[in-house]
């Protein structure tokens, strides 16, 4: 059984209050429902992790080495700004989705870069916490190439 890590970064403990008119209305919790339902129709297992602190995230990652098949990670600001994330996800060695449930390249031009996505197997932008599914099943397909 495939194992899943969905790691969330800085802020997106906030979902649901925080401004609800970039990000909607659904909340974490609707968020690992939504992930933890189709994850369970693929047959794969998902751990949840969320954390405003980078080196908390930087652990995380180090001990899913080994532990997971792979990882969606929306790391909120971090994304733009985290060299020592990247390095965290290279050196987990596990295919990535990368996620944001805005469409960033419509927003400020500092969000519009991300150490993130050219090591990501896939970049998923703009389509609301539906974009974790999405993560999800791309993550799935490249399992299934293997």
């Amino acid at each position: 059984m495939p194992r899943l890590l969905v790691l969330n970064g800085t802020n997106l403990n906030m979902l649901g209050t925080r401004e609800p008119n970039l990000y909607g209305s659904d909340t974490l919790a609707d968020v690992e429902r939504l992930v933890s339902e189709r994850a369970a129709e693929l047959g794969c297992s998902v751990e949840f992790f969320q954390s405003n602190h980078e080196g908390v995230l930087i652990d995380k990652l180090h001990a899913s080495r080994g532990m997971a098949d792979g990882v969606i990670v929306n790391a909120g600001a971090l994304t733009h700004t985290s060299v020592a994330l990247r390095d965290a996800l290279l050196a987990a060695e596990l295919p990535i989705a990368e996620v944001h449930i805005t469409n960033v390249h419509k927003r400020e031009a500092f969000r519009h870069h991300s150490y993130i996505s050219d090591i990501a197997e896939a970049v998923v932008v703009g389509a609301g916490v539906h974009g974790y599914v999405y993560g999800l099943e791309i993550l799935h397909r490249a399992w299934n190439r293997r």
